[in-house]
């Protein structure tokens, strides 16, 4: 299967683990990774991804979901689990929204659905960095109707009530809720949320506000985020 582009923008060199079991799709992703010059470790399946992760330190993980013998979903739940950090891109041939949510539920900083070019790849991995290495620069609390958010402590409240959220999640609402009375473009969420500088074939924002509405949900109150269609999303001020 061929998933890759032969003109890509360089990234620095990075430590990168891939972890996927088609032998000839992982030994084209490698090769092209190592032509960039990263340093690549490349295994076959998920209990070899848990053991290279416990023996050394890489800057991304690249992991397909479908693996055999530890699938790429619990991976991340017994990484995570283990209080491993490193950002992770899941690696999917699965379409449904669903199957992307528990990816990003499990602690997947990104995904990405095959076919995919290299550049969209390399993007993604400069963006899940960015995010990464970029502090916190909001340490105000942002309230928008009964919602409450402060980034710096990474708490979420509505009506009182606790609220937890995955990182990316949290940032989205933090947009959401500051520019709360608002539209904002799928284009504008993914600049700001995601850090890219184009919009990804895949319905990204789509999935992570349908995890929102999930969180946020609550018997007799409403959804506090309006769907402008052709446009995109707005918070109820």
């Amino acid at each position: 299967m061929s998933v890759l582009a032969p003109s890509v923008t360089p990234l620095p060199a990075l430590q990168i683990l891939v972890v996927e079991d088609d032998a000839e799709l992982r030994a084209q992703l490698s090769a092209q990774l190592q032509a960039q010059g990263h340093a690549v470790v490349a295994v076959e399946d998920g209990r070899a991804a848990i053991t290279a992760l416990a023996e050394a330190s890489y800057d991304v993980l690249l992991l397909d979901r479908m693996l055999p013998t530890v699938d790429g979903v619990e991976v991340l739940r017994r990484i995570r689990a283990e209080g491993v950090e490193t950002p992770v891109i899941l690696l999917t041939a699965l379409g449904l929204t669903q199957e992307r949510v528990e990816g990003l539920d499990a602690g997947a900083d990104d995904y990405l659905v095959k076919p995919f070019e290299l550049d969209e790849l390399n993007a993604r991995i400069r963006a899940v960095l960015r995010r990464r290495a970029a502090p916190s620069a909001d340490n105000a609390t942002l309230t928008a109707g009964d919602v409450t958010v402060s980034v710096l402590r990474h708490r979420v409240t509505r009506a009182g009530k606790s609220i937890e959220l995955q990182k990316t999640e949290l940032k989205l609402l933090a947009e959401l809720v500051r520019e709360a009375g608002s539209v904002l473009s799928r284009k504008m969420l993914i600049e700001r949320v995601w850090g890219y500088d184009f919009v990804p074939a895949t319905n990204i924002v789509d999935v992570h506000i349908l995890k929102l509405r999930q969180r946020l949900e609550m018997p007799g109150l409403p959804d506090p985020i309006v769907t402008v269609r052709g446009v995109g999303y707005m918070f109820r001020a």
